[in-house]
């Protein structure tokens, strides 16, 4: 792609529109967690309520199955990249973690494992 092209692509959300998603999907995640003493977001879900509040659908295992054989990753990276995942379907406000969701989730985990290698 041309830099003209690229240069003038369309801006993203405002930080007014980010703040307002994420505050959102903080409340969604207190309402879900209320009663549970000691949980108030998903990053402090435990195996149990991973299997109750995060679960995947057959596309969304089957992406993150490959991703865990072609990136070699660990059970606590499984358990991170759903929790990330789980988070990114309530910022989008959505109840069910959806393909995409864990598509996203996988790249920001290959991210993070390529920053500790340089």
């Amino acid at each position: 792609m041309p830099f003209e092209q690229l240069s003038s692509a369309p801006k993203g959300e405002s930080s007014a529109t980010i703040r307002e998603r994420v505050i959102k999907a903080r409340q969604i995640q207190e309402e879900r967690y209320k009663g549970i003493k000691g949980i108030h977001c998903n990053a402090q879900m435990n195996s149990t309520l991973l299997h109750k509040y995060a679960q995947l659908d057959a596309p969304s295992n089957e992406m993150l199955q490959r991703a865990m054989t072609h990136l070699n990753l660990s059970a606590r990276a499984y358990e991170r990249i759903i929790k990330v995942a789980r988070t990114i379907a309530d910022l989008a406000s959505e109840e069910n973690i959806q393909r995409h969701h864990v598509a996203e989730a996988v790249g920001y985990r290959s991210l993070d494992r390529e920053s500790w290698v340089e």
